[in-house]
């Protein structure tokens, strides 16, 4: 009999193996084959944790929120836009009696599950903790386990903390998978690039155990990322398994390789790079790095490889690619060894992250500093979030296809810009991409605008007929915004036209025959709009082949300093000025929730470069026009920000409020006594609350 793997916990789709589901069942009753864990700790893939983080401005109520979400939605931890997950540690509750796993496990143990969370069913009840500089989370609630599930019992382990353990076992096969790849290639000297220390030290044991002594184990470091080590402290943990260390702008490859190369104390070619972490720039410096006919290591599959293929070509290298994400026979004996030996300098890392505060903004500062530097265009679409890259990649693919398209989002938030990239990598590049906003068409005149009408068809008609819409639109893309503002009627018979590619001109006989590629947007989900009965649920079918959400700004905030820059260059070259946006300017930028979107912030911008007397605008600048309004946005920012969200604490929230009109009135007024008469507060108890927030 086939061991359990999880096939019978999927609820939808049904068929379809547990990672690619959309949503599991946490049934918390275990059935065959499966074991119950209490949850301890979570392990979060480090890229869908800078996403989460991101996405909810750094805020740990936000990233709480926004984990529950993903969990409760789903039935399990898999971030819809990085498609990754994380592993587990927890305590067995309960085992079904037909359980055959590799490891027995039984109620009491203390396990490390090394499933990836895209896998298995999850319910948390709480979050006690978050970690940023390990992405993890403490939590309680239950996972389900499965009996291919790998587990591990750490009972004859060092004295290593817990966290240092879950991160380690979390890039258990891809360290495995770096030593079999330097002995295939027979390495004598490794390049390591990345940013977590921990993970740094994994692969430099690893490549002494498969080079032995002579190894030679390069560490280059991102500089931005451990700004709040020093350099010191970082050299010191690293050596003496790495040898050779140095701190670069992975976002300026090229002028970096030319200062690297002259400072390198190691001159032996470089056999192989291992990339530990996805960041833009590695890929190229990895290619300039490695000797020709050398290999690149990608710890995953998310990082840039195909990027990597294209800069060797180009440089006229041979280059071997490694892409490794996955278990491989051995790995658990091979991790275990490398802890044991790595014990110590694990525990003085961890140490160290303890010894600081403001982890929370280690990962902060570092998606700011990289954004405006490694912005993506995409035909005139910029971006820099993982979240809008995904998307990016997701509409380039669909365009290939010519099926009917639902776009979706807030307003503001580019919908029309993702479907400019649609039309011009479709087929449909070179005909008409006719653009219609259904909210403005009038419902007795609706059937011409769309079908056109022939002569005398109605009082005031054109001599001569008019073509309609689709006819405008042949062998194009027919463009319907706010498509949820037609009457029933009218869908009808644009369901219709959908089915038979005809339709008769209003007044007409003749029929009339169309290609056209239709795609819809709408503010409000058309799925929601079906389930309200006020829309067909046949033409949403039939618009339905492929849906595209465009996550609000507030999702996607590395995008919003590279659109900042944009704008205010595109506003330098209309007026002539030369005006730039300084670094506090940015952040404050970077940390309003734009209820606006993209919309918005384009005209904040705009109004910045305007109002702004000198060349340089700065925080204080952004902070008095964004505060004009901050009253009126208040109950619209707190709905936005929370209407997916089933958990609200209300004192949290009037908190965060409060603060920000106390800062608000002190950058204002200047002093704490006109900043009280503002508000209407006695001066002591405005003082007491600038103490309290730590303004």
């Amino acid at each position: 009999m086939e061991r359990e793997f999880g096939l019978g916990r999927v609820l939808e789709p049904k068929g379809v193996f547990p990672p690619i589901a959309w949503r599991l069942d946490t049934d918390r009753e275990i059935r065959r084959g499966e074991a119950r864990i209490r949850l301890e700790l979570i392990n979060i893939e480090w890229d869908s944790f800078q996403q989460i983080c991101s996405s909810s401005g750094y805020a740990e109520d936000k990233i709480r929120a926004r984990i529950f979400d993903i969990v409760e939605k789903r039935g399990k931890l898999q971030n819809p836009f990085t498609r990754s997950g994380g592993v587990l540690m927890g305590t067995v509750e309960a085992v079904s009696p037909s359980f055959n796993a590799d490891v027995a496990i039984q109620p009491g143990d203390r396990i490390y599950c090394l499933t990836s969370l895209t896998s298995l069913p999850l319910h948390i009840d709480e979050i006690t903790e978050i970690d940023f500089d390990y992405g993890q989370i403490r939590c309680s609630g239950y996972g389900i386990i499965f009996e291919t599930s790998p587990v591990y019992r750490p009972s004859m382990l060092l004295n290593l903390s817990d966290k240092a353990m879950m991160a380690a076992f979390d890039e258990s096969g891809s360290i495995y998978g770096s030593y079999i790849a330097a002995q295939e290639q027979d390495c004598h000297t490794v390049a390591i690039l990345g940013n977590n220390l921990h993970t740094m030290l994994l692969y430099a044991a690893s490549m002494r155990e498969a080079i032995g002594p002579e190894y030679q184990v390069i560490g280059i470091v991102d500089d931005y990322y451990n700004d709040n080590i020093s350099r010191e402290e970082i050299v010191r943990v690293l050596t003496p398994l790495i040898k050779d260390i140095h701190f670069v702008n992975f976002s300026e490859p090229v002028k970096t390789y030319e200062t690297l190369k002259q400072d390198l104390k190691i001159r032996s070619p470089i056999d192989m790079v291992i990339v530990t972490d996805d960041i833009a720039g590695t890929e190229t410096m990895a290619v300039e790095l490695v000797k020709n006919r050398g290999a690149i290591y990608f710890t995953s599959f998310d990082s840039n490889y195909n990027i990597a293929a294209l800069c060797a070509e180009a440089l006229g290298k041979m280059v071997i690619s490694y892409a490794f994400d996955q278990f491989i026979d051995g790995f658990l004996d091979f991790s275990r060894q490398i802890l044991y030996v790595l014990a110590p300098k694990l525990e003085e890392i961890d140490g160290m992250y303890r010894s600081y505060s403001g982890s929370r903004h280690q990962v902060q500062s570092r998606a700011k500093s990289r954004a405006v530097e490694n912005a993506g265009r995409d035909d005139g679409f910029i971006y820099q979030d993982i979240v809008t890259r995904n998307m990016v990649e997701d509409v380039l693919n669909i365009a290939h296809y010519d099926c009917n398209v639902i776009i979706q989002g807030e307003t503001g938030v580019g919908k029309e810009k993702v479907l400019e990239l649609i039309h011009q990598n479709s087929e449909r590049c070179a005909k008409p991409c006719v653009r219609i906003n259904c909210a403005t068409i009038q419902e007795n005149l609706a059937e011409s605008e769309f079908f056109g009408y022939e002569s005398g068809a109605f009082t005031g008609a054109q001599a001569g007929g008019k073509a309609g819409y689709f006819e405008a639109a042949n062998e194009g893309i027919l463009f319907l915004d706010e498509i949820g503002t037609l009457s029933m009627n009218m869908q009808s018979k644009l369901l219709r036209v959908l089915q038979e590619n005809q339709f008769y001109r209003v007044g007409g006989t003749k029929q009339i025959n169309v290609n056209v590629r239709v795609i819809c947007a709408n503010n409000v989900p058309l799925r929601q709009l079906v389930d309200q009965g006020k829309f067909r649920e046949d033409l949403y079918y039939r618009l339905n082949i492929c849906t595209i959400e465009v996550p609000p700004l507030r999702e996607r905030r590395a995008d919003i300093l590279v659109m900042a820059e944009f704008f205010v260059e595109k506003c330098n070259k209309r007026y002539g000025t030369a005006k730039e946006l300084s670094p506090g300017a940015l952040n404050r930028l970077y940390d309003y929730y734009w209820p606006g979107n993209v919309r918005e912030l384009e005209n904040v911008v705009h109004r910045l470069v305007i109002s702004t007397r000198g060349n340089v605008i700065g925080d204080e600048d952004v902070d008095a026009l964004l505060n004009e309004s901050a009253y009126g946005d208040l109950v619209r920012s707190i709905r936005k920000t929370y209407d997916r969200n089933d958990r609200l604490d209300f004192h949290q929230i009037m908190e965060q409020q409060e603060k920000r009109l106390i800062e608000y009135a002190l950058k204002k007024e200047k002093t704490t006594r006109k900043a009280a008469d503002m508000l209407g507060l006695p001066q002591t108890t405005l003082a007491r609350k600038k103490l309290k927030y730590g303004l």
